[in-house]
C-alpha cells in the first residue's frame, strides 16, 4: 500500500477542507483530493437516488483506506461540502482563468454536468410518461444526512430544497446553459454533416449519370461504326463478285472465239 498520498507534510491545497483543526489531521493533497473526486463522482447517482448517504461515506471512507488515505466519513462529507462551496464561488466569477484558480474546477464541471444531464433525461421521461407514482430523484447540488439529522433540520432541509427548485442556483442554471449550448451545437454539427453528405452524395450520384450517358454515347459510335464496316464490306465484297463474273464471262467468249476458229481452219 502506498502511504505517500497520506503523509502529514502534503501539500496542502484547502486548508481547513476536512473541517478538523489541521494539527490532529493531515491536510488533502492534489493527488488525494482528485481520488476523492473520482470515489465521488463514482456514487453521484447513489447520492441522488437516495437520502441515506451516510452509508455511502463510509463506503468512500472504505475505499479511500484502501488507496492507502486516512479519512473518516465525516471528513469525506465535508471536504466535498468545501469543495462544492468552492466551486460554486468559482461559477460566479467571469472569466474562464479566474475559475481555473480553483485546481479541481473541471472535477467539479464534470460530477454536475452529468448531474445536469441526467436530469434532463429524468425530465424528457417524466414528460412522456403517464405515471404519476414514480419518486423523483434528487438532483440538488447538497447531499441530505440520512437519519443523522434531527426533525428541524430536516425541516430546514426541505424548505432550503423548495426554495432552491423554486430559484435555481447561478452555478446550475450556467451548467444547464451550458448542456443546451453543447447539445445545440451538436445537432448544427450533425445537420452541417448531413447536409454535407447528401451535396457529396448528390455530386456523385450526378456523375455516375454522366459516366454512365457518355459511356452510352461510346457504345452507339462503335456499334454504328461496326454497321458501317459491314455494309462496306459487303458492297466491295458485291463489286468483287461483279467483276469476277464479268471477267469469266470475257474469258469464256475468248475460248469459244478461238475455239470457232480452229475449227473453220481444219475446214
Amino acid at each position: 500500500m502506498d502511504l505517500r498520498h497520506h503523509h502529514p507534510y502534503s501539500m496542502n491545497v484547502d486548508a481547513g477542507s476536512s473541517g478538523i483543526a489541521g494539527d490532529r489531521f493531515p491536510q488533502w493533497s492534489l493527488q488525494e483530493t482528485r481520488d476523492f473526486l473520482m470515489l465521488r463522482a463514482e456514487l453521484d447517482a447513489n447520492f441522488i437516488e437516495t437520502k441515506r448517504n451516510k452509508p455511502l461515506w463510509e463506503l468512500i471512507s472504505a475505499r479511500m483506506k484502501e488507496m492507502g488515505y486516512n479519512r473518516n466519513p465525516d471528513q469525506c462529507k465535508c471536504k466535498w461540502k468545501n469543495l462544492v462551496t468552492r466551486f460554486k464561488g468559482s461559477e460566479a466569477m467571469e472569466g474562464e482563468a479566474m475559475r481555473q484558480q480553483f485546481p479541481f474546477y473541471k472535477e467539479l464541471q464534470a460530477i454536475f454536468g452529468a448531474r445536469m444531464m441526467q436530469r434532463m433525461l429524468w425530465l424528457e421521461a417524466e414528460a412522456g410518461s403517464t405515471s404519476t407514482t414514480k419518486k423523483k430523484p434528487d438532483f440538488s447540488d447538497e447531499d441530505e444526512d440520512g437519519n443523522d439529522e434531527s426533525e428541524g433540520e430536516k425541516g430546514s432541509q426541505k424548505k432550503k430544497r423548495k426554495m432552491q427548485i423554486q430559484t435555481p442556483n447561478t452555478g446550475e442554471s450556467r451548467l444547464i446553459n451550458e448542456v443546451k449550448e453543447i447539445m445545440n451545437e451538436f445537432m448544427k454539427q450533425q445537420m452541417q454533416m448531413e447536409m454535407q453528405w447528401m451535396k457529396t452524395y448528390e455530386a456523385r450520384e450526378e456523375e455516375r449519370r454522366n459516366r454512365e450517358m457518355e459511356w452510352k454515347r461510346r457504345m452507339e459510335a462503335l456499334e454504328n461504326e461496326r454497321v458501317s464496316f459491314e455494309r462496306n464490306m459487303k458492297e466491295k465484297e458485291e463489286e468483287r463478285r461483279v467483276r469476277e463474273e464479268a471477267r469469266a464471262e470475257k474469258r469464256d467468249a475468248l475460248i469459244t472465239a478461238l475455239l470457232n476458229k480452229l475449227r473453220r481452219e481444219e475446214k
